[in-house]
């Protein structure tokens, strides 16, 4: 019998696979993803339902192939799904769950791709419900959400901030980068930010304990004025009354009666 050998076809993808992306560009990009992530998991510090990543592989197709153009997304959030550390995203391996919202942080090399193919990717493939583009040197800064099968530009509000309904957040440039906002209108602080302002409130409430303290203080002094006042009246009166004893005294010995002095 004669035996058919099999051709050794590799398998894709693997297992176990890792994020396959390059360094970021500058550290403006590296500053901006480290901000997104940072913030939004000290927000949610309190939620095991989501994951959140940047600068990382999102394999989702086993005919995917490693495309310098077609690169994953800067940051994602996948919500519904159990918090904790991965090495990519993988789809299958995640029950069918793809990022709810992507963030791209545009470069003069990688602008064109992420306006064009990968919104029509997130669109059309992914399905992502929320899709921001923002460059951190020109400032330029869009967001689309899925209406149907399309994306739709979100209209900005007063503020120029852009609405996430997945995120139950805005998004809006401030101070150059891309932050995130409470419904409230507050900034989603970092942690390094959370702790300046905790030291920060935490210095005005020790100047406001001195402060009473100092209150107090001349309140407690301003009161023993009084009492000393109040004492030295108190000694004068009975200064004045003994010395007006002693000379009713010296009157009476004299033989003069002081009531008919007048």
């Amino acid at each position: 019998m004669v035996q058919i050998q099999k051709p050794n076809i590799p398998t894709f993808p693997p297992e176990d696979l890792w994020s396959d992306e390059p360094p970021l560009e500058t550290y403006r990009h590296l500053e901006e993803l480290i901000i997104l992530l940072t913030s939004l998991n000290r927000f949610w510090s309190d939620r095991q339902d989501f994951f959140a990543a940047g600068n990382m592989t999102v394999y989702y197709s086993s005919r995917q192939r490693k495309n310098e153009e077609l690169r994953g997304p800067d940051f994602f959030v996948v919500l519904n799904t159990e918090r904790r550390e991965r090495k990519s995203w993988v789809v299958w391996e995640e029950d069918g769950k793809y990022p709810n919202v992507v963030i791209e942080v545009l470069s003069d090399s990688t602008s064109s791709v992420d306006r064009n193919q990968k919104k029509l990717l997130y669109q059309d493939v992914w399905r992502s419900r929320d899709y921001f583009w923002f460059h951190p040197y020109t400032l330029e800064f869009k967001g689309f959400t899925l209406m149907g099968r399309k994306y739709v530009e979100i209209e900005p509000n007063e503020q120029s901030w852009l609405w996430s309904d997945e995120l139950q957040l805005y998004l809006g440039v401030f101070n150059e980068k891309l932050r995130f906002f409470t419904p409230e209108g507050e900034l989603v602080p970092t942690p390094e930010e959370a702790e300046a302002r905790a030291l920060s409130v935490a210095e005005l409430e020790r100047q406001r304990a001195d402060a009473e303290r100092q209150q107090a203080e001349l309140e407690r002094q301003r009161a023993d004025a009084e009492r000393q006042q109040a004492e030295l009246e108190r000694q004068r009166a009975d200064a004045e009354r003994q010395k007006n004893a002693i000379l009713r005294q010296k009157l009476l010995e004299l033989g003069i009666n002081p009531d008919d002095m007048g």
